[in-house]
């Protein structure tokens, strides 16, 4: 049963950590093969489901450590029709994937929960497309028909939250919204956005976030920003907009989609500096509470992001 749909503990104020960048994770540090990134294609054996848990398990200490809430972020970004036929997945193996990822998820908070760290479950969702262009997108009606089989599992599998992360474009973000509304499932929408604070698509974030809003009667429950830098978004967060935005999940790398796409090394950033960046954009909208991170961090950038938000606080 779900632990927390009908009362996220996020909203209610306090941090809450999340994970780092999971694929680069696991193809840089930890030596796996993921291809097109699908980090649910682990679980088809005991080596890769290992794999996955010691990731989470990695993070999950440093939240406890830290007395801060932490969300377990399924790691299915790449679990949906498309990406998952390419692996020659049958559909039948799919929804096990999907099924089998949340019920790490619980089993992972089972193991590590405290009273001082509430932990959610949280069912991630990936674009159609690819999450650093915004390609041809589809229409609302599409969107939602897309991705609601597989918002009915993680409904179904008891998560508590559904988190849809780099949507690159407004009518994906809406489908996703709604078919999460459809389930009765909280909802988070991350956006990604390129060196200028934009959408893939080209929509201005703030623009983007008042368009799901108005489709969808203010249907998120907040919004995010991932994927990229905060050097690439933070002096566009400005307006009444942003109150909306409760969570980042930010790269380690200054680097542009397009140079991430072809790079062959990890680039870790600096994670004092990501840290403190972190702490410098809380100061400014406290209520963004829910951090994580994206490529090239890892549970070494959350123990940084946490400390210099916690020392601020």
């Amino acid at each position: 049963m779900a632990k927390y749909r009908n009362r996220l503990p996020q909203l209610d104020g306090g941090l809450f950590l999340s994970d780092g960048g999971i694929e680069t994770t696991l193809i840089y540090l930890d030596g796996f093969e993921l291809p097109y990134f699908a980090a649910f294609h682990l679980l088809r054996d005991e080596t890769g489901t290992e794999g996955l848990r010691a990731y989470f398990r990695r993070h999950a200490r440093v939240a406890r450590a830290a007395g801060t809430g932490f969300i377990f972020e399924s790691p299915t970004w790449r679990a949906s029709p498309d990406w998952a036929a390419k692996l020659g997945y049958t559909p039948g193996k799919l929804e096990a994937a999907n099924r089998r990822s949340i019920q790490m998820m619980h089993e992972l908070r089972g193991e590590f929960e405290t009273e001082r760290s509430p932990m959610v479950v949280s069912g991630c969702i990936g674009p159609r497309g690819d999450g650093y262009v915004a390609g041809e997108a589809m229409n609302v009606k599409d969107a939602q028909a897309y991705h609601a089989p597989q918002i009915a599992i993680y409904a179904e599998e008891g998560a508590d939250l559904i988190t849809a992360i780099t949507m690159t474009n407004i009518n994906e973000a809406i489908g996703v919204t709604r078919a999460a509304q459809a389930a009765g499932m909280p909802v988070a929408i991350s956006f990604t956005v390129e060196t200028d604070g934009t959408l893939p698509a080209g929509d201005k974030l703030g623009d983007a976030i008042a368009a799901v809003d108005a489709a969808t009667s203010r249907g998120p429950a907040y919004y995010m920003v991932n994927c990229a830098h905060p050097d690439h978004f933070a002096d566009v967060l400005k307006g009444e907009w942003t109150k909306r935005i409760g969570g980042i999940r930010a790269n380690a790398s200054r680097c542009s989609h397009a140079e991430l796409d072809v790079a062959t090394e990890l680039d870790a950033g600096n994670p004092d500096e990501l840290g403190a960046q972190y702490r410098d954009l809380r100061a400014r909208f406290p209520q963004i509470n829910v951090l994580g991170g994206c490529c090239g961090t890892d549970h070494r950038h959350m123990e940084a992001i946490s400390s210099a938000c916690l020392e601020a606080a």
